[in-house]
């Protein structure tokens, strides 16, 4: 499902949504963590330096300091606190050193140098004010993942239009592939954005795609039609020839040619313009076809491994067989086989020769009028399989086209509808 998709595009945004919250949230927690931090310390310098001061006052009139503040020489200093004394500023009154190891957790600590060589040293707890900030700490990471809780199903789900409108956009597409011209993306709402810019550009390409099209059609139409009434009068010249001369043969053979070619081009026309309907009956496939390929006067071997009934249009598997048939011995090499299958859904029939394959380009691209592939499958218009291949779409059929692992080419027409064996 794409909800679940992790690189779907709502997930990826609301992954930037949470990638955005919890930078702003580090900013700000770590603004507000040195802000406290600086606070604390401000507020043990201020009990210290009380304490140091009344200290001071008291050691200078009686020569001794209060219990909470002792007073020593100079080597008796921790080391650390030494040398935060010696490192201290000459305008600074005393030295401070924070001690956070054990056992004096969180104990901050004071030295002033006084008369006679002696130092006084204070101390205080700040373990109150460090609980204090490792709390706010502990706050602002629950108040980040309660936002990102709120804040990622809400980008998610703010996306969905977008996301509609896209999956809407795809599917206009893979119609407008799929032969269906006349489908739009539209508006899609008041948005006016970089989607919106991309669906009227795509219904542009696809208007002018279908006008050229139609353009085309038009055109194979026209010529074909109008190529109708001299070749007419071309057929009746060549028939008045006299028989057996050998330019007269020539002159009604290309004559032959090229009205099946302005035949086929009709046929293309119509099924470009989608004006073919199936007209189905109940057909026993197996004879259907022997008497197809008996018709063809071509030396095809036939095969009839079930004999299915099947409601199909019988004119429309004629017309597919013979130009399969008749191109595998035009640009293949014998013996031609075709053999008539039953399947669970229907039936199959095989056309397949022992010659160099199919072209690669056919295989990956499919059927192309006009273009025959490599010089070594013979040659022609490349109107056979065409016109086989738009059959067959009409019949609701699949025909694929592959090559055998052993050599030889080898066509597969899928029919569906099969209403069990016949009775003979």
């Amino acid at each position: 499902m794409a909800l679940l998709n992790p690189r779907a595009l709502r997930w990826k945004i609301a992954a930037l949504t949470a990638a955005a919250c919890c930078a702003v949230a580090a900013v700000i927690g770590l603004l507000v963590h040195q802000a406290m931090a600086e606070r604390s310390e401000h507020t043990g310098n201020e009990r210290l330096s009380a304490r140091l001061a009344a200290a001071e006052r008291e050691y200078t009139r009686t020569g001794s300091a209060p219990l909470e503040v002792e007073v020593l020489t100079p080597e008796r200093l921790d080391a650390p606190l030494a040398r935060a004394l010696a490192a201290k500023d000459p305008a600074a009154l005393y030295a401070t050193w924070n001690d956070r190891k054990p056992p004096n957790w969180y104990w901050m600590w004071a030295a002033m140098p006084v008369e006679g060589g002696r130092v006084l040293v204070a101390r205080t707890d700040m373990s109150s004010e460090v609980r204090g900030l490792q709390l706010l700490d502990r706050s602002i990471v629950k108040a980040v993942l309660a936002a990102l809780l709120v804040v990622v199903p809400l980008a998610a789900l703010a996306t969905e239009p977008m996301n509609r409108r896209l999956r809407r956009g795809s599917r206009t597409a893979r119609a407008i592939a799929g032969g269906d011209l006349d489908a739009r993306i539209g508006p899609g709402g008041r948005a006016r954005d970089e989607i919106t810019e991309m669906a009227a550009a795509v219904d542009e390409m696809a208007a002018a795609l279908q006008h050229k099209l139609e353009g085309e059609r038009r055109f194979t139409a026209d010529v074909a039609h109008e190529l109708r009434t001299p070749l007419m009068g071309l057929s009746t010249a060549a028939g008045l020839l006299p028989e057996g001369d050998e330019a007269a043969e020539l002159v009604r053979d290309r004559a032959r040619a090229l009205n099946g070619l302005v035949e086929d081009l009709l046929e293309i026309s119509r099924l470009d313009a989608g004006a073919e309907q199936a007209r189905t009956d109940a057909v026993p496939l197996g004879e259907l076809v022997t008497d197809i390929v008996r018709r063809t006067g071509t030396p095809t071997a036939v095969a009839i491994r079930a004999t299915p009934i099947l409601e199909t249009d019988p004119r429309r598997v004629e017309r597919i067989v013979v130009n399969l048939v008749t191109n595998a011995h035009r640009h293949g090499t014998g013996p031609v086989q075709v053999a008539v299958e039953a399947t669970a859904t229907g039936a199959r029939i095989l056309v397949r020769d022992q010659g160099l394959g199919y072209p690669a380009a056919l295989l990956t691209e499919g059927p192309q009028r006009f273009r025959t592939g490599t010089p070594e499958r013979g040659r022609g218009h490349g109107l056979g399989l065409t016109i086989a291949l738009g059959q067959a779409n009409v019949l609701g059929a699949r025909l694929a086209f592959a090559n055998a692992p052993e050599g030889g080419a080898v066509a597969t027409l899928d029919l569906d509808g099969g209403c069990g064996p016949s009775g003979g």
